[in-house]
């Protein structure tokens, strides 16, 4: 069983359930409290031990290069009027060097596409997919719970939560192995996805999360992948054509899930996240609450 190193990040869409905001910002770097969504999202995959960054970009993605740099001009300046605090936090989330790779995907052909133009930089290794509209708050980061779930049982790991049962038509959910009590499990043998069931067709009410350990022989079928839902190649369709072949588990992980890619569910992060903050959450909460009277 390989290590897994490597993670996917495809930041290439155009955010446009956020608009007129990602007009001219990346959706990924909205801020979400005191830094961008994105960097919540790396630094999940940094405590779950990814070493390589894979990010697919798009046009209109410079700043999500940048913002990885180093901004020399503006360390020197908390340097020198000796605001160490500051600076020291943001170095603290620099990231080495030579361990990004930036993959411009030049049509908006879909989530696979995406994931396939990484092929080359991914080689024959497993990798971690991490979709960035999603923040996942949690005690422990969701991909390290996903890892401990991979060393155990190996193959490829969906992350699912559960949603009330009277919602699973808005999501796609996993379809578990005939008779599998799934219910209160934290690794789910499955055999299928269903994307937005009727409530009375759905074969769970596990939503799938946006993260994902899939294995290399994923990008061979992608290659070839046909078109599907909305004109565009689906990683999901290409993930059911691996699961002929090899095992597939959905992983109930221990979290939040928050959709910062709709505008209701980026209130709901920053407020989360404004309310966890190590110096500002308790403020944030007494301000919360007095604008709810």
């Amino acid at each position: 069983m390989k290590k897994i190193t490597k993670a996917v990040l495809p930041v290439a869409g155009f955010g446009t359930r956020v608009l007129p905001a990602t007009k001219s910002i990346p959706k990924e770097m909205l801020p979400v409290v005191d830094r961008p969504a994105l960097q919540y999202v790396v630094d999940e995959a940094v405590e779950a031990g990814i070493e390589h960054f894979i990010f697919i970009t798009g046009r209109g993605k410079a700043a999500i290069e940048d913002y990885f740099d180093r901004a020399y001009e503006l360390e020197d300046v908390l340097e020198r009027k000796g605001k160490g605090q500051r600076l020291a936090a943001l170095r603290e989330k620099q990231v080495r060097e030579g361990t990004m790779s930036f993959v411009r995907q030049q049509a908006a052909k879909g989530l696979g596409h995406a994931v396939w133009c990484a092929r080359d930089i991914v080689g024959d290794e497993p990798f971690a997919v991490l979709l960035p509209d999603v923040l996942v708050q949690a005690k422990r980061s969701c991909l390290a719970q996903m890892m401990e779930a991979y060393n155990e049982v190996g193959g490829n790991i969906i992350a699912v939560d559960a949603v009330p049962e009277d919602r699973v038509s808005d999501y796609g959910v996993i379809k578990p192995k005939a008779g599998i009590d799934y219910k209160g499990q934290k690794l789910i043998a499955m055999e299928g996805m269903v994307e937005k069931p009727p409530i009375t067709d759905a074969p769970s009410n596990l939503k799938i999360t946006g993260r994902y350990i899939l294995q290399p022989e994923l990008m061979g079928l992608l290659r070839d992948q046909a078109a599907g839902a909305g004109g565009e190649i689906q990683l999901t369709d290409a993930m059911a054509r691996l699961m002929s072949s090899q095992t597939f588990h959905a992983f109930a992980y221990d979290g939040q899930d928050y959709d910062c890619g709709s505008k209701l569910g980026y209130l709901e992060a920053v407020l989360a996240f404004a309310k966890m903050h190590p110096e500002i959450g308790d403020d944030a909460l007494a301000l919360i609450k007095r604008m709810g009277t």
